[in-house]
């Protein structure tokens, strides 16, 4: 009788490593395949990047609350947010659509006209995809393919034991917004001629509905001539990324709670809903920020940035992970973001 392993004893990417477990590249300008932000190609003067995500109706929005525009802008960005965590610069993107018959002509333009905003602001072409039909929603699929100099590439598993621990902008207002907005739906949905109380909400609000790849960093870095030791995009949270870097890495790393940059409007959130701030900020993804390492030589050179926060440093404890709190305590970091 064959065994059947179900893939929620797994979870998303014990799944992965299951599946890379078994595939072996082969072709000699394949530099780096599945397990990082993007795969690696070998281009010659150049590295190249290619990335790729989906998107589908009922697990990753909410089109309920969710407007066509900010969506097509949303997932462009997210594409674009894989090749800045490489330290590359995104040049074209491919889009796959599937759609159902509620959806009209103008939605489908509402849509593309996100992206392609989106593709204007991050200096990107869309050039090409493909339409399909569904019978369960909206589904989008965004290919992205960038370039990167050889010597200025950043990968995940790089990191080394006492370079300093970095993240751009704040974090845990994208997991507020949505937690906000959903609400709200429950709200209508009980009594419709309830007015949505989001008046003063909309930092988190947009944070979750139209996030902003961090391109502008990756120019900056490259500025002050500073190359990442590793780096992560922070879209399944920051513990679970920070989590991926020390693992791949063999490393281990302390975050200071004291650090985390956590913007007021998410703080009033955060208490208006009765959840830790710092639980938001470790655990709630999507914040597209750029988690990074650099050696403590780079810190003269970035420490004034005020899009960048030093939070803390990495160890030489494989698999030692650990938050020191307020209280001046340690306790491990564990995954418990995104896992979808």
């Amino acid at each position: 009788m064959e065994t059947r392993t179900e893939i929620s004893s797994l979870g998303e990417f014990g799944l992965i490593q299951r599946i890379n477990k078994s595939i072996k590249t082969t072709l000699p300008d394949t530099v780096r395949g599945i397990g990082d932000d993007a795969a690696v190609i070998d281009m010659g003067e150049e590295f190249g990047l290619l990335t790729t995500d989906m998107f589908l109706e009922g697990i990753h929005f909410d089109l309920t609350f969710f407007p066509l525009k900010h969506l097509g802008y949303k997932v462009i960005s997210a594409g674009v947010s894989d090749i800045a965590a490489m330290n590359g610069i995104p040049r074209q993107v491919t889009v796959s659509i599937a759609l159902s018959n509620r959806f009209s002509v103008e939605a489908v333009e509402e849509l593309y006209t996100g992206m392609q905003l989106a593709c204007k602001d991050f200096n990107v072409d869309l050039v090409g995809g493909d339409t399909t039909s569904s019978r369960s929603g909206l589904i989008i699929s965004i290919s992205v393919f960038g370039k990167v100099k050889k010597d200025k590439i950043a990968y995940r598993n790089t990191a080394k034991p006492n370079d300093l621990l970095c993240i751009t902008g704040d974090i845990g207002g994208a997991y507020l917004g949505l937690q906000l907005l959903e609400r709200e739906k429950q709200v209508f949905l009980a009594n419709p001629n309830m007015q949505p109380e989001l008046d003063g909400k909309d930092y988190v609000i947009q944070r979750q509905l139209r996030p902003e790849a961090r391109m502008d960093v990756v120019y900056e870095l490259d500025e002050a001539g500073v190359t990442p030791t590793a780096m992560i995009d922070v879209s399944d949270g920051l513990a679970s990324d920070l989590l991926h870097i020390c693992a791949q890495s063999g490393v281990g790393a302390v975050i200071f709670e004291e650090r985390l940059p956590i913007d007021g409007q998410t703080m009033l959130a955060a208490s208006e809903l009765n959840i830790g701030p710092a639980t938001a900020a470790l655990n709630g993804g999507e914040d597209y920020e750029l988690l990074f390492t650099v050696s403590q030589s780079a810190y003269e050179q970035i420490k004034d940035n005020p899009k960048i926060t030093f939070i803390g440093y990495i160890t030489d404890q494989r698999g030692a992970v650990e938050l020191q709190t307020t209280g001046d305590s340690r306790v491990p970091l564990t995954a418990q973001g995104w896992n979808a």
